[in-house]
């Protein structure tokens, strides 16, 4: 009788216990079936990995992008919409500018070790399509809109550049993912990288599709009268008639970036940042003003932020399937600095005597301080060194330092292990800026004195009876690069309403 007592109470606790058993493993049936891998954007090849020897990832992608730009310029008309005069503005309408570009980017991954990769992409320019065209009846207008010096105007509407294609650099790098939350649950995935981009094709040229009679589409810099040939006097030894568009910056650049994402079941938020350095070459149009007294020569830096979310609302765990939407916000800082602006090919490729004519790059004293009048600028004890070296105007302008902001979203699609494919669509928003903005006068003197200061001074030069100079001090070094006709208060150009579309798509085959 005890021993039925004992057989009926074990068979409850029996039940229960297998009741116990059964409820994790129930559990773990409905746990969401995600795959361990991170998102795209954080996904590196790597290589050593259990049976997996390497990973080698070839991708293609095309993008298109659709620029458009208002072309401003500051004035002092007193008239409505302008200024209601005493003041400058810079509301003055010149034109709006179009640019469209195609581009193909291949790029290889290889797996170095675990999560740790390099890769090759290689950016080339199947069609990049300049133009600025009248808006507003604004071209009624362009002999004020786009005056130079008194008589002159710098180029006309519309005007449209020849179209570009070529190698845009060749990008080198290396992504590392320090933490892996596939290796381990409780970190993030945090990436770091590093990219270098080496000038590959021909650095760009200002253009004009239209050349004047007599003329060619990209004339040198140093060919004053734009004809393709050397005609001795003030013109470079350079000038020549086969020179092409180009299509390159002319720049080594060097990138980092960095990005956090952590998988919270089927949704993956991100984070990071991003910088570029440019560092200019001396044989390409950045060392034709790479000269004493020049205030800014270099490309602007270039640093930003991210951040994303990555929605998977599909996975197949055991083929690799997976879907994935992506919200993106990209925010980038442009510091002022020498750059291909909007004008680059308009002003560049102009005929206009006040940006073809060369400047000398220093000034010097005044040889006899006894015959002020035997002075070109007798006020200053100063005049043109004409053993100077001539500088020339190249298309290149300063640019002010602006921000930039890109909204994006994609969709992928991974159908197996070795494939994937990729669209989306972008929008990005410029602020408004300045684009020829150099300064006359460098406020660093380098410990030259008033003769090297030229127009750059204080004061009204005077000499004593023993011809000692006085009543006059230097403010610094005259600026090389400064053209009064687009570069002085009241002359300068803007750009704003600066909107750019892009749509984009890759497919990825990965081994």
């Amino acid at each position: 009788m005890r021993s039925r007592r004992r057989t009926l109470v074990a068979t409850p606790l029996a039940a229960l216990a297998v009741l116990l058993a059964a409820a994790p493993a129930r559990a773990d049936d409905e746990r969401p079936r995600i795959m361990l891998e991170p998102g795209e954007v954080v996904d590196v090849a790597d290589a050593f990995d259990g049976d997996d020897p390497y990973d080698f990832w070839f991708t293609l992608g095309f993008e298109y992008q659709a620029k458009e730009a208002r072309l401003m310029r500051e004035t002092a008309i007193f008239e409505p919409g302008l200024t209601t005069g005493g003041f400058t503005s810079r509301q003055l309408l010149v034109g709006k500018y179009k640019e469209q570009t195609s581009r193909l980017t291949p790029r290889l991954d290889f797996g170095i070790y675990h999560d740790f990769s390099f890769y090759a992409r290689l950016p080339v320019i199947l069609n990049n399509a300049r133009r600025i065209v009248d808006t507003n009846n604004s071209a009624t207008r362009a002999d004020t809109a786009l005056a130079g010096a008194r008589g002159e105007q710098l180029f006309t509407l519309p005007f449209e550049a020849p179209a570009r294609s070529g190698i845009e650099f060749v990008a080198l790098g290396l992504d590392l993912d320090i933490f892996n939350q596939q290796r381990d649950t409780t970190k993030p995935t945090w990436l770091l990288g590093l990219e270098t981009r080496l000038n590959a094709g021909k650095a760009m040229r200002p253009c004009t599709k239209n050349p004047k009679a007599g003329q060619v589409e990209c004339a040198d810099a140093m060919d004053i009268n734009r004809n393709g040939l050397f005609d001795g006097g003030h013109e470079g030894i350079e000038a020549d008639s086969s020179r092409t568009a180009g299509v390159s910056r002319g720049t080594v650049g060097l990138e980092i970036h960095t990005l956090m994402s952590k998988r919270i079941k089927y949704v993956e938020p991100y984070g990071g940042f991003n910088a570029l350095f440019e560092f200019q070459m001396g044989d390409n149009l950045y060392g034709a003003t790479d000269l004493e007294g020049a205030i800014v020569n270099h490309p602007p830096i270039m640093g930003g932020v991210t951040l994303g979310m990555m929605i998977h609302p599909w996975e197949d765990r055991e083929n690799f399937g997976r879907l994935t939407f992506n919200v993106r916000f990209d925010g980038q800082y442009r510091s002022e600095g020498r750059d291909y602006s909007e004008l680059f090919d308009a002003l560049g490729s102009s005929d206009a005597g006040s940006l073809r004519k060369p400047t000398w790059a220093r000034f010097t004293g005044c040889t006899n301080v006894n015959s002020l009048a035997t002075c070109d600028g007798a006020e200053t004890a100063s005049v043109i060194d004409t053993n100077s070296e001539k500088t020339y105007f190249t298309g290149l302008s300063v640019v002010e330092a602006h921000g930039r902001y890109k909204v994006s979203g994609s969709v992928s699609w991974r159908a197996a292990e070795l494939f994937r494919l990729n669209l989306g669509l972008g929008y990005q928003f410029d602020q408004a800026h300045g684009i020829s903005h150099d300064q006359p006068c460098n406020p660093d003197l380098n410990g030259k004195g008033v003769g090297e200061a030229g127009p750059c001074h204080s004061g009204t030069a005077q000499y004593d009876a023993s011809g000692t100079l006085f009543g006059v001090s230097a403010s610094g070094l005259p600026n090389p690069a400064y053209r009064p006709s687009v570069n002085a208060v009241g002359r300068r150009f803007y750009v704003d309403q600066v909107n750019t579309f892009s749509i984009f798509t890759s497919a990825a085959v990965m081994f």
